[in-house]
């Protein structure tokens, strides 16, 4: 497994630091508040992701051979779940996002436990839409 990137290695600290679940939710409610807002135009139908129970929406940007993804929910804890994989995934080749393994990620966390089946769901079609994003080249 490749190195991770340096904003993930930071999260895992922190998240490791964290002394219990109660201080793993509130970071991940931190997390989810510092994602930049998507314009109006971005929260469209076009960039919903399917199979979240909350809306969600998520926009991919190709930069070289790197993506960048940028996006929001509705639901706070959702929004932080959203957050620490962006931090995992954005900067990462079109191969290295086939090949993460989103439940090892969260497993790293200590998030795994806790994320009921709904929200686990809602990650992975998060992945499988930038899986998408990624063969489609855009």
């Amino acid at each position: 497994m490749s190195a991770l990137p340096h904003a993930a290695e930071q999260t895992l600290q922190h998240f490791r630091e964290a002394a219990g679940w109660e201080q793993r939710a509130r970071l991940l409610m931190q997390f989810g508040d510092s994602l930049a807002p998507l314009a109006d135009h971005e929260r469209d139908d076009a960039h919903l992701v399917a199979g979240c129970e909350s809306r969600l929406w998520l926009v991919g940007e190709q930069h070289e051979d790197r993506w960048q993804f940028r996006g929001t929910s509705e639901a706070r804890l959702l929004r932080g779940l959203l957050a620490v994989l962006l931090v995992r995934v954005n900067g990462s080749s079109a191969a290295e996002l086939q090949a993460l393994d989103v439940a090892e990620w969260f497993g790293q966390l200590g998030l795994s436990r806790q994320l009921s089946p709904s929200r686990a769901n809602g990650m992975n079609a998060v992945i499988a839409r930038m899986h998408a994003l990624a063969r489609q080249g855009f």
